[in-house]
């Protein structure tokens, strides 16, 4: 009474009555009774034998006026469901045998009321920290909750504050990751509106959709929710995080002068993946490239090992022979160009043709300007073929990371988002985008020209290909 400021008048259940019987059906024939014997309080009648808590309690809760006008609590339950409610969910195991009569008997767990507690050690799967496991565990627990329906009538129970997205999520991950829009009570509403108990929900949703935002991580109520968005984004960027961890191993070996084959041998990288509890390869590449882990720590524990076999060997020597070694290397332009029998020399991307790392080149001795490098189908070099004796070889530094500029032009039946669908497209690669313009023909064709910024040929491509999965575009091409 004094924790809540209450007075002796507002506590309900000071006199109570239990009522245990066989079945579902006596519960609410017994609720007839003691109603039609006493009148009910309103807003004091819980039913949770409908609407289960999720820690499977279930009973039914009315308070009543007495004779005398004081109220006192009617509690209405199977003799199944007052088992649990003494002795919690671990009865459904802790029980599996029963005395009766001195006999042995065997209780059938039933495992479809074990699914809160088999969701709730889902989620210590996905979490490998105990304190974050503890935490997810304590938010269920103590979280007020809603009850939603969904079209067809199954209820959802949701912490407080729950939106769509938590609602989407507890129907299945799958319904979450294509969702994008919902109905409440058959209007539409934005998905991080928060529910209220008795809402209905419809979730939309749509094959095209890319998955969840990271933002909705902001909205969402769940720990189940949180989980599934996060585990979706685990996934999604593993590939991508695998590409950039094996890139950042390889700059660090070049940096240390080893070679992949030097390092890389499994007497060195079997005590490196137990140190850091990898399972393979990939999975310590993918720790790199997301940055729960740092190349250099990576490479320290194989060097160790590596220094045990090699101990009549000085390492700090051969590195800093072999970056001496990289320093004899044929010297490059700012282009990213080595000019063959010339060091130093002037170099200078031929603007009509934009040349990228991979395209086959040739350099042109220009009077004052030094090398001029085209692309070897570029046109303007078919009409110099008289002059071979300013003609030269060049080729590409292929440790060169210098970046390119190069434009490409996009053909497309022209409609609405088009442009935002094919810059969202080029988002998903490397490439830089530098400059945008757009026109439309009295046809409907859009052409849009864009300037890319690309590391080589195969970033160009990439884009390319990106934007041809854009609806609408039919042509995508280099412009010369």
């Amino acid at each position: 009474m004094k924790r809540d400021n209450k007075t002796l008048d507002q506590i309900y259940d000071l006199f109570a009555l239990r009522i245990l019987v066989n079945n579902i059906k006596d519960c609410y024939a017994a609720l007839g009774v003691v109603h039609e014997m006493y009148s009910p309080m309103p807003g004091r009648f819980k039913d949770y034998i409908a609407v289960p808590k999720p820690n499977m309690y279930q009973s039914i809760h009315t308070t009543l006026l007495g004779d005398k006008g004081t109220p006192f609590e009617v509690q209405i339950r199977t003799w199944d469901m007052h088992r649990i409610a003494e002795f919690g969910i671990a009865a459904h195991w802790a029980y599996k045998e029963a005395s009766f009569l001195g006999k042995k008997t065997p209780v059938k767990v039933e495992e479809d009321k074990l699914a809160w507690l088999r969701e709730t050690l889902e989620w210590q799967k996905d979490m490998q920290d105990p304190q974050e496991f503890l935490n997810t565990l304590k938010t269920e627990l103590f979280e007020d909750e809603v009850y939603v329906f969904t079209p067809k009538g199954a209820i959802k129970v949701l912490p407080r504050g729950a939106t769509p997205i938590d609602f989407a999520y507890s129907i299945h991950a799958e319904i979450g990751h294509h969702m994008t829009g919902c109905k409440i009570n058959s209007k539409m509403m934005p998905i991080i509106t928060p529910l209220k108990s008795g809402d209905i929900v419809e979730i939309i949703t749509s094959d095209n959709s890319k998955g969840p935002s990271r933002d909705w991580l902001k909205f969402v109520k769940s720990s189940s929710a949180k989980n599934k968005i996060l585990s979706w984004f685990k996934k999604a960027q593993k590939a991508e995080n695998i590409e950039k961890g094996k890139e950042l191993i390889e700059k660090e070996l070049k940096r240390i002068g080893f070679s992949y084959s030097d390092l890389f041998k499994n007497e060195y990288i079997e005590p490196m993946l137990d140190k850091y509890k990898y399972k393979t390869l990939e999975e310590m590449y993918a720790a790199v490239g997301f940055g729960a882990n740092s190349a250099v720590k990576v490479i320290a524990r194989m060097l160790q090992e590596y220094r045990k076999e090699h101990e009549e060997e000085n390492i700090e020597e051969k590195i800093e022979e072999l970056a001496k070694a990289r320093q004899k290397r044929p010297k490059t332009s700012n282009s990213g160009i080595i000019v063959k029998g010339i060091d130093n020399c002037l170099v200078k991307l031929s603007k009509c043709c934009n040349p990228l790392p991979g395209d086959d080149i040739v350099g042109y001795i220009t009077k004052g300007r030094g090398v001029s490098v085209h692309r070897k189908d570029c046109i303007n070099i078919r009409d110099l073929v008289s002059e071979e004796n300013r003609m030269i070889d060049v080729e590409w530094y292929k440790e060169s990371e210098s970046s390119y500029q190069v434009d490409i032009e996009i053909c497309s039946n022209d409609r609405s988002g088009l442009l935002m669908d094919i810059l969202r497209e080029i988002g998903t690669t490397k490439a830089k985008i530098f400059g945008v313009n757009t026109k439309t023909t009295k046809e409907s064709i859009a052409i849009i020209d864009i300037t890319l910024e690309v590391d080589s040929l195969d970033e160009l491509n990439n884009a390319q290909k990106a934007i041809r999965k854009v609806e609408s575009v039919y042509e995508v091409r280099r412009k010369k």
